[in-house]
């Protein structure tokens, strides 16, 4: 190939990465909120099939690495009151620290224990990190349709600054509303989680995905996460957002 051919090609790789990152930017920015609160339902089925279901309550200041997030366990009892404390950054991984009332302590949690299952859920603790779209390169790999949404696949890698279990990820992104349609993660080249996101309702403006499966595809297990009672853009304040609110009981 001369050079000519070579700096078409280069063009054409180029323009197609630069397509792949406006994509998940402006699904990024579709999603943008002030705040966000929802009521979590999980039902977390094991390779036996059988059922365990747990609630929590979720909310959110900020958003798309700038944030900062608590998750709350309602039910059953044995896990009520449990907690995680997530700030979010841009330019790295986020910093973590969950509360277990019966022993009355926080714990940080180390990165190298990310890929660490949340509470018997399929989610790992990174996975309720935010993906900022500044912290990924990203390859627009084409087109599928998935339960009849045409959506773009696009690779995603951590820049070296962003530590993660997964070597890389695939995301589906709807071409209709920007949504995600789904997420395949893996560790080099196995695949190790997929997440679904199902029942796409619009919500203040907002199209959300009312649903969540987080396969777990090593554990043969999966877990679903419907959001009820969802709001965005609620008036919140930073000091619900510390470890001595994270301690505070209902």
């Amino acid at each position: 190939m001369n050079s000519v051919g070579w700096l078409a090609l280069l063009a054409a790789l180029t323009a197609w990465s630069q397509d792949a990152r406006e994509i998940v930017a402006e699904a990024q920015r579709r999603s943008r909120a002030a705040s966000e609160r929802y009521e979590g339902t999980l039902q977390v089925i094991d390779a036996r099939g059988r059922i365990t279901e747990k609630r929590w309550l979720y909310y959110r200041l900020g958003s798309h690495g700038d944030s900062k997030a608590v998750i709350r366990f309602t039910a059953p009892a044995e896990v009520k009151g449990v907690a995680l404390l997530i700030i979010n950054h841009p330019d790295r991984a986020s910093d973590q620290w969950m509360w277990t009332p019966a022993i009355q302590r926080e714990r940080r949690i180390a990165l190298q224990d990310r890929s660490t299952r949340f509470f018997g859920t399929d989610f790992s603790f990174e996975d309720l990190e935010e993906r900022d779209v500044n912290q990924y390169e990203y390859r627009l790999l084409g087109e599928e349709t998935l339960a009849g949404a045409l959506c773009w696949k696009i690779e995603s890698r951590p820049r070296k600054t962003r530590a993660s279990q997964y070597t890389h990820s695939l995301l589906w992104i709807r071409k209709d509303n920007y949504t995600f349609a789904r997420i395949e993660n893996y560790v080099r080249q196995e695949l190790v989680r997929r997440a679904e996101y199902r029942e796409v309702q619009n919500v203040q403006g907002i199209w959300t995905p009312r649903l969540i499966e987080m396969q777990d595809l090593r554990r043969q297990s999966r877990t679903l996460l419907r959001l009820e009672k969802l709001a965005y853009n609620l008036p919140m304040k930073e000091s619900d957002f510390t470890l001595q609110a994270l301690r505070r009981e209902f």
